[in-house]
Formats: C-alpha cells, sequence, structure tokens
C-alpha cells in the first residue's frame, strides 16, 4: 500500500527538501579537482549538524557515511574513500537527512574540470531525463507514464536506463511503496494520487545498462562505462507536481 500524506505532513517533508537542498548546494561548491571524497563526506556530516537535522544515510543497512559519492562508471551507493577527483570524472553525490520525523533524499552529478563530449551530454541527459519524468508525475497519470518517459527520452538519446535499481516512496521511513521505475509502459503500474511523495531518480549509462556490485554498498556499471544520476523528492498535489529538493 502507498501511503498518502497530509498537507501538514508535506509541510514538514517541504522543510526538510528545502534544508537538504541548501546543504547539497554548500556542498557543491566544495567538490572540485584534487578533492578526495572523504573530505565531503566531513563537510556533508558538519553541514547536516550546522542545520539540526540528522543523516539517513548514516548505519542504514550498514552504510558507513551520510553521503554517497559515486565516480565515472559508479552508479550509486559507494561510500566516501581516499579516491582523488580529476579532470575529466564525473561525480554523483547523493545524500539524504531526517527532519522532524520525515526524510528527505536528492542527487546530482557534476563534472570535474573539463569533461569529454559524451559525459557532459550523459550528464545533460540524465538532468533532463528527470526533468521530463517530474512532468509526468501528475494525479491521473501512472507510474509507468513516469518510467516510459523517462527510458524513451534516455534511450532516443543512445543511453542506458539501469534496471535493478528504482526510485522509491519516501516518508516517515527512507524507502516506501511504491519502486519508482526509470522504465516501462504507459498507463501501467499504480495510478498517481494526490498525497503520494516519491523520489524520481534515473540511473542511466553510457554502455549496457547492466550493473555489478564492487563492494558490500557500491554498484558499478558492468561493462566499466560512464553512468550519471539525478534524484528529486516530489509531491503529488492537485495542481501537479511539486518538487521538495530544488536547488
Amino acid at each position: 500500500m502507498i501511503p498518502l500524506k497530509t498537507p501538514e505532513e508535506i509541510k514538514i517533508m517541504a522543510e526538510g527538501g528545502r534544508i537538504l537542498a541548501g546543504i547539497m548546494k554548500e556542498l557543491v561548491g566544495e567538490v572540485g579537482l584534487g578533492v578526495v571524497t572523504k573530505n565531503l563526506e566531513e563537510k556533508a556530516q558538519d553541514l547536516i549538524s550546522k542545520a539540526g537535522a540528522k543523516s539517513n544515510f548514516l548505519g542504514y543497512d550498514g552504510f558507513p557515511s551520510c553521503l554517497c559519492a559515486s565516480v565515472n562508471d559508479e552508479i550509486v551507493h559507494c561510500a566516501p574513500s581516499d579516491r582523488l577527483l580529476k579532470e575529466g570524472d564525473i561525480v554523483s553525490i547523493d545524500l539524504g537527512i531526517l527532519w522532524q520525523g520525515f526524510h528527505a533524499d536528492m542527487a546530482i552529478t557534476m563534472p570535474i574540470g573539463k569533461v569529454s563530449a559524451e559525459a557532459a551530454r550523459l550528464i545533460r541527459v540524465a538532468k533532463k531525463s528527470l526533468k521530463r519524468g517530474i512532468k509526468k508525475a501528475k494525479v491521473g497519470n501512472t507510474f509507468g507514464d513516469v518510467g516510459n518517459t523517462i527510458q524513451r527520452y534516455v534511450e532516443s538519446q543512445g543511453f542506458g536506463v539501469v534496471r535493478e535499481l528504482t526510485g522509491h516512496g519516501i516518508g516517515r521511513e527512507l524507502h516506501e511503496e511504491p519502486k519508482v521505475l526509470n522504465y516501462g509502459k504507459r498507463r501501467e503500474g499504480e495510478k498517481i494520487k494526490e498525497g503520494m511523495v516519491f523520489c524520481i531518480e534515473p540511473m542511466i549509462t553510457a554502455g549496457d545498462w547492466k550493473l555489478k556490485k564492487t563492494d558490500n554498498h557500491c554498484f558499478a556499471t558492468e561493462d566499466g562505462s560512464l553512468s550519471a544520476h539525478f534524484e528529486h523528492m516530489v509531491a503529488i498535489t492537485k495542481n501537479g507536481p511539486l518538487v521538495l529538493t530544488n536547488l
């Protein structure tokens, strides 16, 4: 069953989303050439603490960090490390917080210095596919409409859509029903209703969409191709989708 949120609950989640977006904006300013990803973890912890929020990733299913920092072929769920960001890399930053009993979650992919034309286009397509998916997230449509829109656009640009990892409902739990697929068929799946809050998060690849696990948490592309990831938390209102994590 997909839980519905009251207007009061959505207001709290919107507060959390604004706080998270503010933290993410500051964190993005720290990303660049020569940065070690574990230093981004330290900065994220500091920003979350100063905001009066709590990390919802740290300790989740044993995850060792409050931040995911996935580089190049790494798709998602990669803990920060001693890895140095270098010219031509792309890095996906995924971050969440707990605010007044409700979770917030978002992700962004960034280029490091001058990147290849393919990498730059991959990032643009991933970001645009999220925007297109959000537009379809309205009362009366289905989750299949959202996934189909993302898939058709991404594949029309020559990229792949990861199948095994999906978006998700969010609220008092970090992961709630439904699974929000980034692929599918129009008019299939659950209907979208007012009061739903969920995360749409396209994860796309420059090569094959198949993935592999590189450690206990981190997923990477099986063929070593680049991957990009964007995520927003969206509330469904009678007037359309409301993005709660806008930068």
